[in-house]
């Protein structure tokens, strides 16, 4: 069924075409096949909770004799896996040695806003930034990436992204042997040129409805494949894309458990055949491998992009590959799947003291506003009418609080992303969310209208406040970004 939202976008995509060009030109598909990589562990309690990074460019093969220039962290793309424990305090330091300005935002980490590596925190080419994170919180599955205005979505697409493990002391007898049943699982998807390059050139399309790529990566390869032992394996999956949002399964139709979303772990496993994921959201999975067949996870298409949405080569709306596992001799460690992870914590909406709206638009069909100060990037999108102003304090909240805070989307889906803060997501369109997104999170997807309790526990001055913002990387750099402070 073609939707009134589906017409909307594909009227915005042909007025769009028309006034400034052809769509994306998508290439031509190569088969991957290689192993699964697995990046680096950094345990940061085993190191004196001392942590360094070095921001840099980097060369790395997509497609074996085309190197590829990149960006990493500590690496030629993407970032070692920190693990943290809760109750440390970890000192980080991050050289940036590109010729950009860059930030770190650590993703999920519920930190003062002057160590949350938002936009304020720029650490300029040639120097290192200092600080000590806090660990505060419940075992979740957090990312970091770069988070400068108006260079967020370059220097994610070129390749600076990485995983944080946040560790408890009791693992409820799940898979933890990092590499082996415990997998690091980033899904991300790219245009490459002819010579192998990453082929990053954003338009007015582009900045629309976000900037996606016409081939799947995973952990930097091409459809990798994964060996597993034979039983539960736990998957750490980040959807590490730009704008894409994937829709996954496996080939076989096998079920999975659900086992933790952006704030940590669930009441009790979930299980599932599909999970939609959209940017920056993170989801942890058990999947069964005793039987010792491989395995295929596949993606569908973007649904909420219609029929723009397709991911396989004829723009149908087939399901593509993703990677492969395959089971191997040895057992996993894992035999049995908990019936309880923790304690629901109830939530209570009659104890917010404040209700919000905001209305996050992109400008399809026409709804324009003009960007100030940024004249070669379409001025387009905005928060309640409002483009992102650096100096401009949105909303004030006090430490302890909580508050309602109801978000529309206008045109297309955004996934909202709420700096320092985690939140539950009381409706979706006045409807109660799926058991799979009933904990804690700090990303969601809004296609209508969410309603959202949010509990503030950090603090964040005008000096360096915390944002809210879509995490269509080009939506959030154009504009569609707001800052609170929270005392």
């Amino acid at each position: 069924m073609i939707t009134r939202r589906v017409l909307t976008i594909g009227a915005g995509i042909a007025a769009s075409a028309a006034l400034f060009g052809p769509p994306f030109v998508r290439g031509e598909r190569t088969q991957g096949g290689g192993r699964l990589p697995i990046p680096r562990l950094i345990d940061a309690n085993r190191q004196g909770n001392v942590v360094k990074l070095r921001v840099a460019p980097g060369s790395h093969e997509f497609y074996k004799g085309k190197p590829t220039p990149t960006f990493g962290y500590s690496a030629s793309i993407l970032g070692p896996v920190l693990r943290f424990r809760r109750g440390d305090h970890v000192e980080m330091s991050v050289e940036n040695a590109l010729d950009a300005t860059t930030t770190v935002h650590w993703h999920g980490l519920l930190v003062p806003g002057d160590v949350d590596g938002g936009p304020q925190g720029k650490i300029e080419p040639g120097t290192t930034w200092r600080a000590v994170l806090p660990i505060e919180q419940p075992a979740a599955t957090l990312w970091y990436h770069p988070h400068p205005h108006h260079d967020t979505a370059r220097q994610t697409y070129m390749g600076l992204a990485g995983l944080i493990i946040l560790d408890d002391v009791d693992h409820l007898g799940l898979p933890h042997n990092y590499g082996v049943d415990d997998l690091p699982i980033i899904i991300q998807d790219r245009t490459f040129g002819s010579d192998g390059s990453l082929d990053y050139d954003v338009d007015e399309l582009g900045v629309i409805y976000g900037v996606r790529g016409d081939t799947l990566i995973v952990n930097g390869a091409i459809e990798p494949v994964a060996k597993v032992p034979a039983g539960w394996v736990r998957l750490r999956l980040l959807n590490g894309a730009n704008a894409q949002n994937f829709d996954l399964r496996f080939r076989d139709r096998r079920s999975f458990q659900v086992i933790a979303s952006d704030g940590g772990l669930l009441p009790r496993p979930v299980p599932m055949t599909r999970l939609r994921i959209s940017p920056a959201e993170r989801f942890e999975i058990l999947v069964d491998f005793s039987n010792g067949k491989p395995a295929l996870l596949e993606t569908g298409p973007d649904e909420v992009m219609g029929i723009f949405g397709a991911v396989s080569e004829d723009h149908t709306g087939d399901f593509v590959a993703v990677m492969r596992f395959e089971p191997t001799a040895a057992t996993a460690a894992a035999k049995h799947l908990p019936s309880r992870l923790v304690d629901s914590e109830t939530v209570n909406p009659a104890a917010a003291v404040q209700r919000r709206q905001f209305i996050l638009n992109n400008g399809v069909c026409g709804q324009r506003m003009r960007m100030s100060g940024q004249p070669d990037i379409p001025a387009i999108i905005g928060i309640n009418g409002r483009t992102h102003d650096p100096n401009r304090i949105d909303v004030e909240t006090k430490l302890g609080a909580t508050e309602i805070w109801e978000v529309t989307s206008v045109g297309m889906a955004h996934p909202f992303h709420v700096h320092g803060a985690l939140f539950r997501i009381l409706s979706l369109d006045d409807k109660p969310p799926p058991d799979h997104l009933a904990g804690w999170k700090d990303v969601v997807l809004v296609e209508g209208t969410a309603r959202l309790l949010v509990k503030f526990t950090k603090p964040a001055t005008r000096e360096h406040p915390f944002m809210y913002h879509c995490h269509i990387l080009e939506h959030e750099d154009a504009g569609m970004m707001g800052q609170y402070t929270c005392t």
